[in-house]
């Protein structure tokens, strides 16, 4: 590790001690939903990840400007063409940082997470970690926007320093307010393929959940432990517009069953009547 961020990520584990603590919800482990792969328009993992991700800003080696996308804590700023509402707030563009998360206001360099989260910016975190795409082997941060919907993929990426392997392979979707999402889908999707670390030369865990960055959070059972890694590998998982996790094999109300009972009922009457 740097000196600089032996330091940094000293600060870092003294401003969580001084965290102010707001509301945490704890989502269940057993709201992931097993999965062979993560997420893409074609339902396979390799089918069009979009743009690379050309950093904008950020902290150690953001390589800014530089064409392939490789970078240590860099950050894009995004705008999505829609509106997306989080924690009561609408926003129309974002932050892609590169390490495991997306932002809301600023771009976050930050790699160790502070807080339940990881920071004190809005931000969504499939997996808050301490990304570091420059070795050639490592893939880079991906983005595909399309109309009402934006797909971030982290694909097959290694962590600091400098490592190759082994990698990460995960998926953020987030859809517009306006977006027809069908049954057992969500508004927002973490998805997650072979998750090979969590453990870097700067930081020991990882975070996985929402934040408001004022202290008030919802995270999956595990986060900032050891094992998340292992928690999320090959799962994903659907959030509504509340943030409450989808069942992506819902079960019919009763009422719909009787009112599909009757139509059924009456349809036969009739078939009996035409006799």
């Amino acid at each position: 590790m740097t000196p600089l961020k032996q330091a940094l990520a000293l600060a870092a584990a003294w401003a969580l001690l001084g965290t102010a603590q707001g509301a945490t919800v704890t989502i269940p482990v057993s709201a992931l939903n097993p999965s062979p792969g993560v997420y893409t328009a074609g339902g396979y993992y390799t089918d069009s990840l979009g743009q690379v991700a050309v950093m904008t800003g950020g902290g150690n080696a953001a390589n800014v400007g530089l064409a392939s996308g490789r970078n240590d804590d860099g950050y894009m700023v995004l705008n999505l063409g829609f509106d997306f509402t989080f924690f009561g707030t609408t926003y129309s563009s974002l932050y892609l940082n590169n390490n495991g998360n997306v932002s809301f206001g600023a771009g976050i360099s930050a790699y160790v997470p502070t807080g339940p989260t990881g920071a004190d910016q809005p931000l969504i975190s499939p997996f808050f970690g301490d990304v570091d795409t420059r070795n050639d082997q490592s893939g880079v941060l991906q983005y595909n926007l399309q109309a009402e919907q934006l797909i971030v993929t982290w694909d097959a990426v290694g962590s600091f320093n400098s490592r190759g392997s082994p990698f990460n392979s995960f998926q953020l979707v987030i859809r517009s307010d306006d977006y027809a999402i069908p049954v057992g889908e969500g508004k927002i999707g973490f998805f997650y393929q072979e998750m090979g670390w969590e453990r870097t030369a700067t930081s020991q865990t990882a975070a996985v959940g929402f934040g408001d960055g004022v202290g008030n959070a919802e995270v999956l059972a595990g986060s900032n432990t050891p094992g998340m890694a292992a928690i999320v590998n090959n799962r994903y998982i659907w959030f509504d517009a509340n943030l409450d996790p989808v069942d992506p094999n819902p079960v019919p109300l009763p009422g719909t069953l009787a009112l599909a009972s009757l139509a059924i009922a009456g349809l036969f009457g009739a078939r009996s009547r035409r006799r």
